[in-house]
């Protein structure tokens, strides 16, 4: 009678497997795009280098799936201007928008009115985690200050001066930065941050700052800088002093992988760009065709889209001298 019933219950399921295999039930919609469907990817300050490996990952996405893509966005660093191109981009009736929020809490709104609407919104970099965004792509920053937290003590020793620089309010770069602190303090306290200073993404500030740390701190061996900008500043203030200062910051842009090839900058820890602004896409698209899946769970219940991705890791890249040359953003359009 056993043998009976496992032997009932494998066909029985082998005849479900099969039968979901070959029958379209369910299934309303199709993994592509209606013809005109447009998806958006918006940012602030739009002429940084750093989009652009990012939207060429996007576009090859909405390619594959036959959709529309467009690059929007403001080019100030400035959140009440990138908020009202999110809305102008909004007037244009998108099907979704990839969207790179300068701060969390202010765009909060403007997310729930678009989610609201009926568009759906994928985060990417930086987040809006209050807000009814459907999902969020990024590289893990927390695992990123780790690295560089251990490449410093790898290079310096267990005991030593360090110094951060930050651009509050950005929720990526924020964790950067405080992971690191925090990871120093717990793990190798005999490291000290001797200095912290704000430059926002300014070369100019963040030359400024660093001539500071480093008449103040002679003994400084090491700058952790959550973005690219504020480290183009500071290696020429470092180059200036003639001084011996341990560099790493996050992201990437041509300056500074000319100072990583000529040994001024330690290396950039970078998200992997292409895949972001890929998995970004796929993501949005999800959202937006919640139809391709019925799922094991209360989604017609309680109301919410079943086809929310909390968070997805796109890894990132360590950049140094010996591999500086595949980053070359020149050499990379030239295949698109």
């Amino acid at each position: 009678m056993l043998k009976y019933l496992k032997r009932a219950a494998s066909l029985g399921v082998s005849a479900f497997i099969v039968g979901a295999a070959v029958s379209p039930a369910g299934a309303a919609g199709k993994f592509a795009c209606e013809p005109g469907e447009t998806y958006v990817m918006n940012v602030m300050v739009s002429a940084h280098p750093y989009w652009v490996p990012v939207f060429e990952g996007f576009k090859q996405a909405a390619q594959s799936l036959g959709c529309e893509a467009v690059f929007s966005g403001t080019p100030d660093y400035d959140i009440t201007k990138q908020i009202a191109s999110f809305e102008q981009d909004l007037v244009k009736q998108p099907k979704g928008v990839l969207l790179h929020p300068m701060q969390s809490d202010p765009f909060i709104e403007p997310i729930n009115k678009a989610v609201d609407s009926g568009v759906s919104i994928t985060t990417f970099a930086a987040d809006s985690p209050k807000s009814k965004r459907t999902a969020y792509i990024t590289s893990d920053n927390v695992a990123e200050a780790k690295f560089a937290s251990e490449e410093i003590v790898k290079q310096l020793g267990p005991k030593g001066e360090f110094a951060v620089l930050e651009n509050p309010g950005q929720s990526n770069h924020d964790l950067r930065v405080t992971a690191l602190i925090d990871y120093m303090a717990r793990t190798y306290p005999d490291m000290k941050l001797v200095a912290r200073q704000a430059t926002n993404q300014d070369a100019n500030a963040a030359y400024q700052a660093v001539s500071a740390m480093l008449q103040a701190n002679p003994n400084l061996g090491a700058l952790w800088i959550p973005e690219a900008g504020s480290a183009e500043g500071a290696v020429t203030a470092v180059l200036e002093a003639k001084k011996k200062v341990l560099i790493i910051h996050a992201d990437i842009t041509p300056t500074t992988l000319d100072h990583i090839k000529a040994g001024n900058i330690h290396m950039a820890i970078n998200p992997n760009q292409g895949v972001q602004g890929f998995m970004g896409f796929i993501n949005t698209f999800l959202g937006a065709h919640p139809d391709l899946l019925d799922p094991f769970n209360d989604y017609k219940l309680s109301g919410f889209n079943p086809l929310q991705i909390p968070s997805m890791d796109n890894g990132f890249a360590v950049i140094t001298k010996a591999n500086a040359s595949a980053f070359d953003l020149n050499d990379y359009m030239k295949n698109r």
